[in-house]
């Protein structure tokens, strides 16, 4: 708006009557209102990650002191992952609390979230379903931090671009959640862990050349060719 301003002069000059400006002091006044409100809540929120601390970590022997860390300070490192940011990190921090004792591998609050497919047992018959319901607020968090992840060079960006070729946007979406969830987990079940950006090359840097072989033979073959492959001379 600051570079519109001339243009807003020149369109408001004999259009902008008293009872217009008493409106405008009405309106800007409850957004004052609404911005202090605003203020006084994240000051709360944050005076409240203070007082919040994790079990004392009892893996130290001798005369290492057990040590807690505080819930701002895991806010701050789950902050570092793509897509969370400080509020997506205090929602994540208020559906699952500070100590992971209670889920004790990354599969068990993946599950607890309803994150992963759910597994249909009819007679010999096994199959997998969709997802449960779960927390709605903890589900809709990591769902936006997977939406922020899709536009971003990076590991859980090149996750979702790889994964939404043949599974659709929507369970895409649930796996790059499932994901962050599970850095979560370490994030906050280990005190001297951080978070290490692997880079959106990962996969292919990793890759199995023969099961890309394969899956490429695959392809072909699906559009009808016959496919022989020579190996290539050193």
């Amino acid at each position: 708006m600051v570079k519109k301003k001339p243009a807003l002069i020149e369109a408001l000059t004999g259009q902008f009557e008293d009872h217009h400006a008493r409106l405008l002091r009405v309106l800007l006044g409850t957004v004052d209102h609404l911005t202090a409100q605003i203020h006084e809540l994240d000051w709360l929120i944050a005076r409240t990650l203070e007082q919040i601390t994790t079990p004392p970590d009892r893996s130290g022997t001798g005369s290492k002191p057990a040590t807690t860390v505080s819930a701002l300070a895991l806010a701050e490192k789950l902050d570092a992952v793509p897509g969370i940011g400080p509020a997506t990190a205090q929602v994540i921090l208020a559906e699952i609390g500070a100590d992971m004792s209670r889920f004790p591998t990354p599969e068990h609050l993946v599950s607890w979230a309803k994150l992963c497919p759910r597994a249909i047992q009819s007679g010999a018959k096994s199959s997998t379903g969709p997802a449960g319901q779960g927390n709605p607020w903890l589900k809709g968090a990591l769902g936006e931090a997977a939406n922020a992840d899709a536009r971003t060079d990076t590991f859980l960006g090149a996750r979702y671009r790889r994964i939404v070729k043949r599974r659709g946007q929507a369970k895409t979406l649930v796996a790059v959640a499932r994901s962050t969830l599970v850095i979560a987990w370490h994030l906050i079940n280990d005190p001297d862990a951080s978070y290490q950006e692997l880079g959106a090359d990962w996969h292919r840097r990793h890759l199995d050349p023969a099961r890309k072989t394969r899956d490429l033979v695959r392809q072909l073959q699906a559009l009808g060719h016959q496919v022989a492959l020579t190996p290539a001379s050193a």
